[in-house]
């Protein structure tokens, strides 16, 4: 069972900067494939960025060169830095966890965030 709680979601400026945080309680962390979502309203949600046991990591291309996805399995934290803030990243951002003992995430949907709401506005 593993209980997640994100932070650092606000209100900022078009090309501002935020860093999400995503802290974990429960045993195993580094054994899951860690992820940040995110949901606008009116829309799906939508897989952001993503970081495996190994730490390889994978984005959705509208994020590529501005947003990173790092983990840190001593504390039991994931964090996104989104850069180059823009009006369309404005959503629900949520933290997603699966469990990878082989390295590869079972079915299922994991365990999820409460989430943070991000609002890029001038």
């Amino acid at each position: 069972q593993v209980q997640l709680v994100e932070s650092g979601g606000g209100l900022v400026q078009p090309g501002g900067s935020l860093r999400l945080s995503c802290a974990a309680s429960g045993s195993l962390f580094s054994m899951y494939v860690l992820g940040w979502y995110r949901q606008a309203p009116g829309n799906e949600r939508e897989l952001v960025a993503s970081i495996t046991t190994g730490g390889s990591t994978n984005y959705v291309d509208s994020v590529k060169g501005r947003f990173t996805i790092s983990r840190d399995n001593r504390k039991k934290l994931v964090f996104l830095q989104m850069n180059s803030l823009k009006p369309e990243d404005t959503a629900v951002y949520y933290c997603n966890a699966k469990f990878a003992p082989t390295g590869n995430p079972g079915p299922g949907p994991g365990y999820w965030g409460q989430g943070t709401q991000v609002t890029v506005s001038s």
